[in-house]
């Protein structure tokens, strides 16, 4: 089994995060700019495998797709044309960042820290991934 990598994509940054190799946990990775990610992503697949990517796909609160989501599509054209042969998983990212917040509040995160965009990108990705993972819990890829 390989590993699930988990996007969190924005216009300007893209959160990560990954499961162990036995795709049990997930811990967050890198944040890299939008327009990086796909050098990004051809060299971590060269060095890791990967079964599954996880994107984290934006709705409103009546669970409906948010502005957002427009952007979603091509990017995931995209990704499945340059990673050919691996999954692509949709989950709901309602309120991730949010949470992301949250964690680093609990976490005890200074407030200056807290201002790091990257920072709450990468803890989101990783919300996402781990809530798939408990979705999905006991028997994926």
């Amino acid at each position: 089994m390989g590993r699930i990598v988990s996007i969190d994509y924005g216009s300007k940054r893209i959160g990560l995060a990954v499961t162990d190799p036995g795709a049990k946990i997930a811990t967050g990775l890198d944040t890299v700019h939008t327009n990086e990610i796909w050098d990004y992503l051809k060299i971590y697949i060269a060095k890791e495998d990967v079964s599954c990517f996880v994107v984290g796909f934006p709705k409103d609160i009546n669970n409906q797709p948010s502005d957002a989501a427009k952007y979603i599509g091509p990017f995931i054209k995209k990704l499945k044309k340059i990673c050919p042969g691996i999954p692509v998983e949709l989950v709901d990212e309602r309120f991730t960042s949010k949470m992301a917040f949250q964690a680093m509040i609990d976490g005890g995160v200074k407030k200056m820290a807290r201002r790091n965009k990257a920072l709450v990108d990468k803890i989101s990705a990783t919300i996402l991934l781990q809530s798939f993972l408990e979705q999905k819990k006991g028997g994926f890829v």
